[in-house]
């Protein structure tokens, strides 16, 4: 199921990227689109899904980010505000020596300053709450020309939100929307989604239970 709804929101998104997806066994709650189209989706989120429609939702959401070159966009902020020193501080990789000891900074040794400084800051990604909207926006159209019903969408951060125990940060202090705020905003472009929708190809609507 993973790989049909990625190979369909990639499709959608109109972006001829080196498009590969991954499913990580891990209690996680969250998926993400790398710059370029390597995406992943946890198995932890799976259960708060329930359809098919609500991965391509999340999914499309991941892709927008990318398709919008948001992380790019950040890491371009970063260097301008001059808060990567830490890549040439604790990722030392002159002669191989790596002062970071994670799995993931080791991971990261292989690459370049330029290259590592990036990884590092998509993996601690902290997109503005503008970016998220725009993702939101962007994905749900994403999954409507997909052929997934865009009203799923909406109906995901009920979800999200019952998963979350109500122990989200308030919202002014988060770099994401809420998730009423989330589901608001959705609601108010359901509009030009469900016109997409109606366009598309294909129409799958939830698609299968998972």
């Amino acid at each position: 199921i993973v790989q049909r709804v990625a190979k369909r929101i990639a499709s959608a998104s109109g972006e001829n990227f080196a498009w590969e997806t991954i499913l990580i066994e891990s209690p996680e709650v969250n998926a993400w689109c790398m710059p370029g189209g390597k995406m992943a989706v946890y198995t932890g989120i799976i259960p708060v899904l329930k359809t098919e429609a609500a991965l391509a939702a999340v999914m499309g959401h991941e892709v927008a980010h990318a398709t919008l070159r948001h992380g790019k966009q950040r890491y371009a902020r970063a260097i301008k505000e001059n808060i990567l020193g830490m890549v040439a501080g604790a990722a030392v990789i002159v002669g191989g020596q790596f002062l970071c000891k994670t799995e993931m900074c080791k991971n990261l040794s292989m690459l370049g300053g330029a290259a590592a400084g990036f990884a590092l800051t998509f993996f601690d990604r902290k997109f503005s709450r503008a970016d998220e909207s725009n993702a939101d926006k962007e994905g749900q159209i994403y999954m409507a020309r997909a052929g997934y019903d865009p009203e799923e969408a909406p109906r995901l951060w009920d979800r999200m939100s019952a998963a979350n125990g109500g122990k989200a940060p308030p919202e002014f202090m988060s770099t994401h929307p809420s998730d009423t705020t989330r589901k608001t905003m959705l609601n108010n472009w359901m509009s030009e989604a469900s016109q997409v929708y109606q366009k598309a190809p294909h129409k799958y609507g939830l698609g299968e239970n998972i």
